[in-house]
């Protein structure tokens, strides 16, 4: 088994007053937000897509025979398959990246909504 180390280990230590003598990561809210944003904007381009090859599935059906019509629907079944591909692609790529840069667990879904 192959173990990936990261490229950048960053961290920070925070002294002073006020402050939790373990306080770690002053970034960690920022690298939150983003992680919640690329999570939110996953899922958002997964389901449109998914809706588009639904919808190019209904117009092969109602195309009755008419070469436009199965041409519109190829079209949009096509577009709608390379779009789910690139997001699927682009998401691995991000959480590849993530790990070479260290971020732990970057594109954690369950973390978006709060546990209570």
């Amino acid at each position: 088994m192959v173990q990936i180390k990261p490229l950048i280990a960053v961290t920070y230590k925070l002294e002073g007053p006020g402050l939790a003598p373990d306080a770690v990561n002053p970034a960690k809210p920022l690298e939150s937000l983003i992680s919640q944003i690329i999570g939110i904007l996953t899922i958002v381009g997964v389901i449109y897509f998914i809706f588009q090859i639904i919808l190019a599935g209904y117009s092969f059906i109602s195309a009755q025979g008419d070469k436009n019509k199965i041409e519109a629907a190829r079209s949009r079944l096509t577009n709608g398959i390379l779009g789910l591909t690139i997001v699927v692609v682009a998401l691995g790529i991000g959480a590849f990246i993530a790990t070479l840069l260290g971020i732990k667990d970057p594109l954690n879904i369950q973390n978006l909504v709060p546990k209570d």
